[in-house]
């Protein structure tokens, strides 16, 4: 048996100063200083804007004695007869749903050449992008205008400014879902022979059918809030009568219809929900608060894992045994819902009361229309005039954008699963996002001019508090999706919840935070633009006058500057996503 003599260990010496000196360091590239840059002269826009609308808690304060005696005066709520505001509601929605689904059968194509996995040629996806981009860009409220001069009063102008506005935002999220998926089935459909036809049918839509379903879900619930603008130009709906009511000063009866839509676009949400759940499975469906209320239900008598591993791996004897399943619970499930998701399709195009005939007459007024838009001029008012008002606009959604971040990051970080100190915290924001994202902002718009009197202020405040159910929704599912592994090893440090959020969760979540907020820029804008059709201040207010002065030339000068804006916005969050990724 041999001893060996234990190793001395040799005494710690720290390195010598030029070796630290010498060891590597990360080098930012001049494009990230770059964007932090722009990055930090856009919060500095943001606050001067703030700052130059001087909204006060002392005038929000002398505000509230203002709502107190509108209230007063308003007396209690009143509404259309009950058969007149079904007829009304069932319009709304019939033609909501029937806009929706245009936008979503003409995305498809738009989808696929946009897609960088599925398109033909760089010319074609460039073409479908700028496509998108110039539908996202252009106001539903401008679409409704063009249409209305080409067809008859009713509900086709708004289908048709409804489905042409929603393909940017649903050719995008197509797209994007497009090439997301695994090209394996679809390489493999090619390589044996198949057509493009045979590769998007049986590659491609299998993959993303859930996504895209949960897309125009979504969407549609947005068209339903900006359905309300559409009154102030004429088709018919729940936004005509309330249009009517508060151009007439009949205040009860305005606010008894916003609360029908209110209450409207909370039933959609939760029909939505329920939808999604029924037809994507809880996993698809997404974290909504009323995702988790259906599912809670099919939740209370959960199935042995046995059962449900059985059923995971059921195995067929042929090929001809598997092209002739069972009807399975689950089965007869989906295909019922289904058959139900085409019947509420026929009832909208049915109750939306469309004039068919005017599809095959509007051609011959489409000369005559261009004429009148073309070409631009900015009338009477001037070009400095118009300039300074789309600048006032960018300065509302700029404004607006920074309030909402600052209210947003808050509520939304409580409304996230790895936040919130518990369950009941989680829900109960969820649900306040829930319920802010049903207000219209037409609608708070409305009522803070009434009560504060117009100008920007008022349409500032009621963009700020619309797109917290927006951005805070973003934002929770953002956070929900951090990896959780910094967060569990600082707690296994000893971190409180505090340093957790600020060390781990946050800084992880800032690449989506930035881009979440570049597309509540975006859709500030927009909304910006409709919130001055009632008085919000910004160019909004020339686009109505010149629409209803029939002043076209000048109603094609704001919408290209309208469009300019949006690309310029479009291109540097492009840059910001691509330079922060």
């Amino acid at each position: 048996m041999t001893l060996t003599a234990p190793r001395l260990q040799r005494p710690s010496v720290p390195p010598p100063a030029d070796i630290l000196d010498r060891a590597p360091r990360h080098r930012v590239s001049p494009e990230r200083i770059s964007a932090t840059l722009t990055l930090l002269v856009i919060a500095g826009l943001a606050v001067a804007s703030l700052a130059e609308l001087d909204i006060s808690f002392a005038g929000m304060a002398d505000s509230w004695g203002n709502a107190q005696n509108f209230f007063a005066r308003v007396g209690g709520l009143t509404f259309p007869p009950a058969d007149e505001l079904i007829q009304l509601t069932v319009l709304t929605v019939g033609l909501v749903l029937t806009g929706t689904l245009l936008a979503a059968v003409l995305s498809v194509p738009i989808a696929y050449l946009a897609a960088s996995n599925t398109t033909p040629n760089a010319t074609a996806r460039a073409i479908a992008r700028f496509i998108g981009v110039f539908t996202r860009a252009l106001p539903d409220v401008v679409l409704a205008m063009v249409f209305v001069l080409m067809f008859s009063l009713g509900t086709l102008p708004g289908i048709l400014a409804i489905g042409i506005h929603s393909i940017g935002m649903i050719s995008k999220m197509f797209a994007d879902a497009i090439e997301q998926i695994d090209e394996g089935p679809r390489l493999a459909i090619r390589a044996a022979g198949g057509t493009r036809m045979q590769e998007f049918f049986s590659g491609v839509l299998p993959q993303v059918l859930p996504s895209w379903v949960a897309t125009v879900l979504h969407r549609n619930d947005i068209n339903l809030r900006g359905s309300v603008v559409l009154g102030y130009v004429g088709v018919a709906g729940l936004g005509l009568e309330m249009s009517h009511a508060f151009k007439s000063l009949n205040y009860g009866l305005g606010l008894g219809i916003a609360l029908v839509i209110f209450l409207l676009c909370v039933v959609m949400e939760i029909v939505s929900s329920a939808v999604r759940v029924a037809m994507l499975g809880e996993k698809d469906a997404g974290r909504g608060v009323f995702v988790r209320f259906v599912t809670s239900f099919r939740n209370r008598k959960p199935e042995h894992p046995r059962v449900l591993s059985e059923r995971s791996e059921t195995k067929y004897a042929s090929v001809d045994a598997a092209m002739r399943r069972p009807w399975t619970a689950t089965r007869i499930r989906n295909v019922s819902a289904g058959f139900v998701a085409i019947a509420v399709v026929i009832a909208g195009v049915a109750v939306s009361d469309i004039v068919w005939g005017d599809l095959f007459t509007f051609w011959a007024k489409i000369p005559e229309v261009v004429a009148q838009f073309w070409p631009p001029d900015f009338g009477s008012y001037g070009f400095p005039v118009i300039a300074g008002a789309m600048l006032d606009t960018v300065k509302i959604a700029l404004a607006a954008c920074l309030i909402t971040l600052v209210l947003s990051l808050g509520i939304g970080s409580l409304a996230a699963r790895n936040v919130a100190p518990n369950a009941g915290v989680r829900g109960g924001f969820r649900l306040l996002l829930v319920i802010i994202r049903g207000i219209p902002e037409l609608i708070l718009a409305i009522v803070l001019i009434v009560i504060t009197g117009l100008g920007a202020q008022a349409g500032t405040i009621a963009l700020a508090f619309g797109g917290i159910g927006l951005l805070g929704k973003l934002i929770a599912d953002s956070f929900e999706e951090v990896p959780r592994g910094p967060e569990r090893a600082m707690t296994a440090a000893g971190a409180t919840r505090l340093q957790r959020y600020a060390a781990a969760t946050l800084p992880q979540g800032s690449r989506a935070l930035i881009g979440h907020t570049f597309y509540l820029l975006d859709t500030n804008i927009r909304a910006a633009t409709l919130l001055g059709i009632v008085g919000g201040g910004g160019i909004g207010y020339y686009l109505l006058n010149a629409g209803q002065g029939s002043n076209y030339p000048l109603v094609t000068s704001i919408v290209l500057m309208i469009l300019v804006t949006v690309l310029i916005v479009e291109g540097i969050a492009m840059w910001m996503r691509k330079v922060f990724r």
